[in-house]
């Protein structure tokens, strides 16, 4: 499984119904368990973004497939980033030059 962090910003729409995030919220996890991937964590944050999400998903395919389709919803806008577990890391530091 790939590891990856959203980091998310309300749009206008998502703000005049932050009320129903939280509910918006467990659609997300159900939404996502139709592209295979699981949310590991949901967490409300202040400051430059509104909400990060934790997911692993089977392949790009399927993070890049839940995070259009979430988007298409209207509610938040997102930028992605592929994570690495300290055992990845030190992985990827073994086959430095």
């Amino acid at each position: 499984m790939v590891t990856y962090v959203v980091l998310g910003n309300f749009t206008d729409q998502g703000v005049r119904n932050v009320k129903d995030s939280p509910k918006r919220a467990e659609a997300l996890k159900e939404m996502a368990k139709t592209f295979g991937v699981t949310v590991k964590e949901i967490v409300w944050t202040q400051g430059r973004y509104d909400v990060v999400t934790v997911l692993e998903a089977p392949d790009e395919a399927a993070a890049m497939s839940l995070g259009l389709s979430l988007g298409a919803l209207g509610n938040v806008r997102t930028e992605t980033l592929r994570a690495f577990s300290a055992a990845d890391m030190k992985n990827i530091v073994s086959k430095m030059l």
